[in-house]
């Protein structure tokens, strides 16, 4: 049974809430005066949670759900200090924010297990790049629903790419491992 406990939830929503501030800046809209004199703007948090949040949150409940598939426990953790470390390097305006908001701990995994479910995230980033890819090819949409798109296929894009990296701590560490134990 897929199921999150109430802890679990509340750590979704706090990474949650924590990633919209940090890429609070991602997707620059007109402002009024009356916008630019506020210190603090609630619609960019909303924006940049929009876009960045799914791409994390879908990434380690994708490892937690595969995990849970195989009849393993597992449980999702908020990384306090990954984020403590995001929300500092977007305060002194760092033009590189590397950090690592959340993880799923997985008990007694088997190599094989371990390859499958570290595979899980990358694959749903993967997902949500080629999504909003097609997504973009419909020239419909609104100007904000089009940004907010075009960020989400970008940051998924990046994610990919960048948890593949076939060095620890990234799950292409894993995948590897995982390859080179089952052959």
């Amino acid at each position: 049974m897929f199921v999150l406990t109430l802890k679990e939830l509340f750590r979704l929503v706090f990474v949650t809430l924590a990633l919209g501030y940090i890429f609070s800046s991602i997707a620059k809209r007109p402002r009024s005066l009356e916008d630019l004199q506020k210190r603090f703007d609630f619609e960019d948090l909303n924006i940049a949670a929009i876009i960045a949040a799914p791409a994390v949150i879908l990434h380690e409940l994708g490892h937690k759900f595969v995990g849970m598939f195989f009849g393993l426990q597992t449980e999702f953790f908020a990384s306090y200090f990954g984020l403590a470390i995001g929300v500092v390097l977007k305060l002194i305006g760092s033009p590189l924010i590397f950090f690592i908001p959340g993880y799923v701990y997985i008990s007694n995994a088997t190599a094989f297990q371990s390859m499958i479910i570290a595979a899980a995230g990358p694959f749903m980033n993967l997902v949500l790049w080629l999504g909003t890819g097609l997504l973009l090819k419909h020239k419909h949409f609104g100007h904000k629903t089009m940004l907010i798109l075009y960020a989400t296929k970008r940051i998924n894009m990046i994610l990919f790419f960048f948890n593949i990296i076939p060095l620890p701590p990234f799950d292409g560490s894993k995948i590897l491992s995982g390859l080179l134990d089952y052959f």
